[in-house]
């Protein structure tokens, strides 16, 4: 581990619970994540500025679960034209969550 990702792991892990849901925005539910989902791997909207550590504290800390890895990907947004005029929608960051085997989380029950 390199000293610039062990800092970020040191700044996530004192993070505010406010922070936390700052960083994971919501869940993606799309017939690919569910299926996904067999595997052990949960789809999340996440801020477009979080890092991989902070993005695996705040879904360990939030959800109770162990967490063994964290894939990322930027949805560049799409130029659209609404009433007639040219616009941008926004990006888009998703962060595919890779759960420790026997672990899951239940998107239907919400939160404690």
């Amino acid at each position: 581990m390199s000293n610039q990702a062990r800092n970020a792991a040191k700044a996530a892990k004192s993070m505010s619970r406010e922070a936390m849901y700052e960083i994971v925005r919501s869940p993606v539910v799309t017939e690919k994540a569910t299926l996904l989902g067999e595997r052990n791997q949960i789809v999340f909207r996440v801020a477009i500025d979080s890092s991989k550590p902070a993005i695996k504290v705040a879904v360990e800390t939030l959800f109770g679960v162990k967490v063994t890895a964290v894939n990322t990907l930027v949805t560049k947004g799409k130029t659209k034209r609404f009433r007639g005029r040219p616009g941008v929608r926004s990006d888009v960051k998703k962060a595919y969550v890779t759960l420790a085997d026997g672990q899951s989380i239940d998107l239907t029950s919400g939160l404690a």
